[in-house]
C-alpha cells in the first residue's frame, strides 16, 4: 500500500512539473476583451477604460495619445507629430493617418546654416528646431472618422492626471535629470527640474492641464488657434523660432492607405511615405521571401547575416527615395515589386557581406553625420469587436527640442533635424544629401517611423506590432514579424530575441549584448564588424490567435504594460 501511494504520489510529481515546465519567461497576457499595449501603464490602463466604458479601439487610441503626453513626456505629445494605422473590422479597410510635423513657412535650409556649413545644434535643440506640431489635428482626425465616444471624455483623465499629479517612477525622474536640453530652456527648468521633485513624488503639469481643457472645450482649434496660438507665436517670435500662427492654421493630417506587400501567406501592411521605416520593412521582406530559413535559429549567424544583408537594401531606398509624397514621388511600385526582391537578393552572398559600392553601383564616400532620436514611443489597440489601431509618435530627441511653451505646458518636438541638411552642400551617399528629403516650407520630414499590421491568408487581423528606436524602428519591428511568421514563436519569446541593426551605406552592424558570443564570431567571419549595442526599442504587440489577444509589453524599457477590458 505505501510502495503504492509513493508510486502515486512521484507519478503526480511529474504531471506537475510537466505542467509547470513553460518554455520561456516572457509570458503574454492573455483576453478575448479588448487590450492595450503602451510603454507607460497609467496610458495603458487608460485606453482600456474606454474600452470598459464601451468605447472603441479609436476612442482608446486618442485616449492614450493625450495621456502619454503627462505620463511619458520625454516621447508622448501635443507637441510633436507621428503615423496610425486603423482597421475597421466591420468594414474590413485599413487607413493610415500621417499627422507627422511640418516645416514652417520661414524654415529654408539658410536659416540653419553658417558659413556653408549645417549648424546642427540649431535642428537639434531650442526654437528653431521645432516643427509645427500634428499629433492633436492627427487624434481629432482619427475620432472624426472612427470615434464613438463624446471627445471630452477622452481627453478628461489627463486633464485629471495633470491636476493630481504623475507619479515620479524611476525611469520618468531619470530620463528628466539626464535630459540637458531641458536645463538650457527656461520654462522647461521651472516644470521638469523643481529641485523638490523625487522619485516616488508626483509632478503636476497644470499649465499642460489648461491646455488640454481648451482642446476639450474648443477642439482641435483650441490648440490651432486662439489663445494657445497666440502663446506659440509669442514665444516663438521672442526666441528667434519659426513657427507662426499661419502655420499652425495651415496643418492638417493626411489620410491615405498604407504600404503592403505579400509574403509568405501574409499580408503585411506599414506606414508609407513620408515614412521611409515602412518602405525598409517591405523592401527586406521581399527579399527575404526568396530564402527559406525557416530550419535555422532566430538567433544563428546565418539567418542574421541574410537578415542584415536585407536591411542594407531596404536602408539605402529609404535613404535615397523617401521624402514627403507632396514634394517628392518615390517609386514604390518598383522598390516593393517581387522582381526587385529576387533581384537585390541575387546580390546577397550567403558567406560574405556586401559592400555599399556594390548595392549602389555608384562612388563611395564618408559616413553622415545624421542622427535620428530613439525617443519615440509606439502603442497598439484592439477592441472586442476587431477594430484595431496601431500609433508610433515621437518629439525626436529626448523631450524634444527641449523647449516648453510658456504658460501652456507643451513640450515641443525637434523635428527640423530630420530633413536632408547637406542636401547641395556634397554629394554623397549620405541620406543627409537625398534630395527627396530636403528642406522646404511645409514638408514634412523622413522618417523611421512605422506602426505595422499583419493580416493572415483569410484576411484575417493577426498581429499589430511597432516600436521607438529611431533608425533601428525597421530593423526592430522586421524582426518581431519574422519570429511570428517564420520562426512561429509567441509574441513573448518573438519579442524578446536578442536583436540586431544594420543601416547603410558604411554603418557597423549593431548587436543586443544579449546575442551569444559564437555567433557574433562567425558573423565576423562573414566581414560583418558587429558592435554591441544598449537595448534596441520597445515593442508593443497584440498577437490574435483564433479570436484570442496575446498582448506583451516589451521588457527593454521600464514601466510598459498589457491592460485589458473589463
Amino acid at each position: 500500500m505505501l510502495r503504492l501511494s509513493l508510486v502515486l504520489l512521484l507519478s503526480l510529481f511529474i504531471k506537475s512539473q510537466e505542467y509547470l515546465e513553460y518554455s520561456h519567461p516572457f509570458h503574454p497576457t492573455v483576453s478575448d476583451k479588448g487590450m492595450v499595449v503602451s510603454q507607460n501603464y497609467i496610458a495603458s490602463d487608460i485606453g482600456a477604460e474606454i474600452l470598459s466604458k464601451g468605447g472603441n479601439a479609436v476612442d482608446a487610441a486618442v485616449a492614450v495619445g493625450f495621456a502619454l503626453t503627462a505620463t511619458l513626456p520625454r516621447a508622448g505629445n501635443i507637441g510633436g507629430g507621428g503615423f496610425m494605422l486603423i482597421y475597421d473590422a466591420k468594414n474590413q479597410t485599413i487607413v493610415s493617418l500621417d499627422f507627422r510635423s511640418m516645416s514652417p513657412e520661414l524654415a529654408t535650409p539658410d536659416v540653419f546654416r553658417k558659413d556653408g556649413e549645417h549648424q546642427s545644434s540649431l535642428s537639434r535643440s531650442g526654437y528653431k528646431a521645432i516643427a509645427v506640431p500634428g499629433t492633436v489635428d492627427g487624434l481629432f482626425t482619427a475620432h472624426e472618422l472612427y470615434g464613438s465616444m463624446d471627445m471630452k471624455d477622452l481627453i478628461q483623465p489627463t486633464i485629471d492626471l495633470c491636476i493630481e499629479g504623475i507619479p515620479l517612477t524611476n525611469d520618468l525622474y531619470g530620463a528628466i535629470q539626464n535630459t540637458k536640453t531641458l536645463t538650457r530652456d527656461k520654462e522647461s527648468t521651472r516644470v521638469y527640474l523643481d529641485e523638490n521633485l523625487k522619485v516616488g513624488g508626483k509632478i503636476k503639469l497644470l499649465d499642460l492641464a489648461e491646455t488640454l481643457i481648451k482642446i476639450r472645450d474648443e477642439g482641435k482649434a483650441g490648440f490651432y488657434d486662439g489663445k494657445i496660438a497666440d502663446k506659440i507665436e509669442k514665444a516663438m517670435i521672442e526666441n528667434g523660432g519659426l513657427i507662426r500662427k499661419s502655420d499652425l492654421k495651415r496643418y492638417k493630417t493626411n489620410i491615405t492607405q498604407p504600404i503592403s506587400i505579400e509574403y509568405r501567406d501574409k499580408s503585411i501592411f506599414a506606414q508609407g511615405p513620408p515614412s521611409g521605416g515602412g518602405v525598409v520593412i517591405l523592401t527586406a521582406l521581399q527579399i527575404l521571401k526568396n530564402f527559406n530559413y525557416s530550419d535555422l535559429k532566430p538567433n544563428s549567424a546565418q539567418y542574421l547575416h541574410i537578415l542584415a544583408e536585407s536591411l542594407k537594401h531596404g536602408h539605402q531606398n529609404r535613404s535615397k527615395f523617401i521624402g514627403d509624397p507632396k514634394f517628392y514621388s518615390a517609386p514604390l511600385e518598383d522598390m516593393l515589386s517581387d522582381d526587385n526582391g529576387i533581384r537585390r537578393a541575387k546580390e546577397i552572398d550567403f558567406k560574405k557581406t556586401t559592400s555599399s559600392d556594390r548595392i549602389n553601383r555608384v562612388t563611395r564616400s564618408i559616413e553622415s553625420d545624421y542622427k535620428e532620436s530613439e525617443d519615440t514611443t509606439h502603442y497598439s489597440i484592439i477592441d472586442d469587436s476587431g477594430n484595431a489601431v496601431s500609433v508610433t509618435y515621437t518629439l525626436g530627441y529626448s523631450f524634444g527640442s527641449g523647449v516648453t511653451i510658456p504658460g501652456t505646458g507643451i513640450l515641443t518636438n525637434s523635428q527640423m533635424n530630420n530633413f536632408a541638411s547637406n542636401y547641395g552642400l556634397e554629394k554623397s551617399l549620405s541620406r543627409s544629401t537625398s534630395e527627396a528629403n530636403k528642406l522646404d516650407p511645409f514638408k514634412r520630414p523622413m522618417s523611421t517611423m512605422s506602426p505595422v499590421m499583419v493580416f493572415d491568408k483569410d484576411g484575417s487581423l493577426e498581429l499589430i506590432t511597432g516600436s521607438p528606436g529611431g533608425s533601428k524602428i525597421p530593423a526592430i519591428n522586421l524582426q518581431v514579424l519574422i519570429n511570428v511568421i517564420d520562426f512561429d514563436l509567441d509574441i513573448g519569446l518573438a519579442t524578446m530575441m536578442p536583436r540586431i541593426h544594420q543601416d547603410w551605406p558604411y554603418y557597423s552592424l549593431q548587436v543586443e549584448k544579449t546575442l551569444n558570443n559564437d555567433t557574433k564570431r562567425i558573423l565576423e567571419t562573414y566581414g560583418h564588424k558587429p558592435k554591441e549595442s544598449k537595448t534596441m526599442g520597445s515593442t508593443q504587440s497584440i498577437h490574435i490567435k483564433d479570436g484570442v489577444n496575446f498582448g506583451f509589453a516589451d521588457l527593454r524599457r521600464p514601466d510598459a504594460k498589457v491592460s485589458v477590458q473589463k
